[in-house]
C-alpha cells in the first residue's frame, strides 16, 4: 500500500459522509444570526451601570459569539443568502472594529494554503505562545493589509466601506460617546489584538501541514463555552459543513480516523 502523504488523500477520509450536514434548519439559521445579540446588550448594560468586570466578561462572550457568526458568514454557510451574509459581516465589522471582508479574503487563502509559507492567517501558529500574544496587534494589521491586497474588486468595495464605517464609529465613540460605548470599543480592540493567539495559535500550533492540519476539541462543556469553534480539523477537512453540524461530523470522523482527535486545543 502506498503511504499517505497528505491527510486529504487518505481513503478513510473519502469514506466519511458529510453532504447531509451542509444544511441548517430554520431555527438553526435564526440562532446563528442572533447569537451575539444578548451578549451585546448585556455588555452595554453592565458597562453603563458601572459593573466593569461583568461588562468585560459579557463583551468577551460577545466577541466569541460574533466570531462564530462572522466565520459562518465568511463561508456563506449560515443559509440566509450571500447578500444577507455580506451585510451581517458589515454590521459585525463595525461592532468588532475590523473589516471582516478583509479577513474573509485571508481566511479563504488560509483554507487553500493551510500552514504553507504563504498562509498569512497562520503566521502566529509558527511562534511560541507568548510570541503569538505579543505579536497580536501587528498581526491583525498585517492580516487586514494582505486581505485587501488579495481580495477581488467586489470584496475591496466592502472592505473600504467597512473601514470607513469602523473609523467613523470609533472616532465618534472616542469624541462624544458615553463611557459604556468607550469601554465596549476598548474591549473589542483588545479582542482583535488577541486574535492571533486565541483564534490562530490555539488551533494550529505544532500541527503538521500534511497529516494534521489543525487541532480539535472534545467534551460537551469545553465546546459549550467555546461556542464549538474548536472543531477545527473537522472544519478544515470539510469546510462546507456549518458550525452547528460540526459535532455530528466529529463523531463520524472519530469512527473513521480517531487519530485526528489526539491533538486537542485544551
Amino acid at each position: 500500500m502506498t503511504p499517505v502523504t497528505h491527510v486529504r488523500e487518505d481513503p478513510r477520509l473519502k469514506a466519511v459522509e458529510w453532504r447531509d450536514l451542509t444544511h441548517l434548519t430554520g431555527w438553526q439559521k435564526a440562532y446563528e444570526v442572533s447569537l451575539s445579540a444578548p451578549w451585546l446588550g448585556m455588555s452595554f448594560v453592565f458597562f453603563h451601570t458601572g459593573w466593569i468586570a461583568a461588562g468585560l466578561v459579557t463583551a468577551f462572550f460577545f466577541f466569541l459569539a460574533a466570531l462564530r457568526q462572522a466565520h459562518g458568514a465568511q463561508h456563506y454557510f449560515i443559509g440566509i443568502g450571500r447578500t444577507a451574509q455580506d451585510w451581517l459581516l458589515a454590521v459585525l465589522s463595525v461592532l468588532m472594529v475590523s473589516s471582516l471582508h478583509a479577513l474573509q479574503a485571508t481566511h479563504m487563502h488560509h483554507h487553500r494554503h493551510a500552514l504553507e509559507p504563504s498562509d498569512f492567517e497562520a503566521a502566529t501558529a509558527r511562534l511560541r505562545w507568548w510570541q503569538a500574544l505579543v505579536a497580536g496587534p501587528w498581526f491583525i494589521v498585517v492580516l487586514h493589509w494582505n486581505g485587501y491586497r488579495i481580495a477581488r474588486p467586489s470584496k475591496r468595495r466592502w472592505i473600504r466601506g467597512e473601514g470607513i464605517a469602523v473609523l467613523c464609529w470609533v472616532t465618534s465613540v472616542c469624541l462624544w460617546g458615553p463611557a459604556a460605548a468607550r469601554w465596549f470599543v476598548g474591549a473589542m480592540i483588545a479582542g482583535e489584538c488577541l486574535t492571533g493567539f486565541f483564534a490562530v495559535w490555539t488551533v494550529h500550533h505544532d500541527c503538521d501541514p500534511d497529516l494534521q492540519l489543525a487541532r480539535t476539541q472534545r467534551g460537551i462543556w469545553k465546546n459549550l463555552v467555546s461556542y464549538e469553534m474548536f472543531y477545527h480539523v473537522e472544519h478544515h477537512l470539510f469546510p462546507a459543513v456549518p458550525t452547528p453540524r460540526l459535532p455530528e461530523l466529529a463523531a463520524r470522523l472519530d469512527r473513521a480516523m480517531p487519530h485526528l482527535s489526539r491533538e486537542q486545543v485544551f
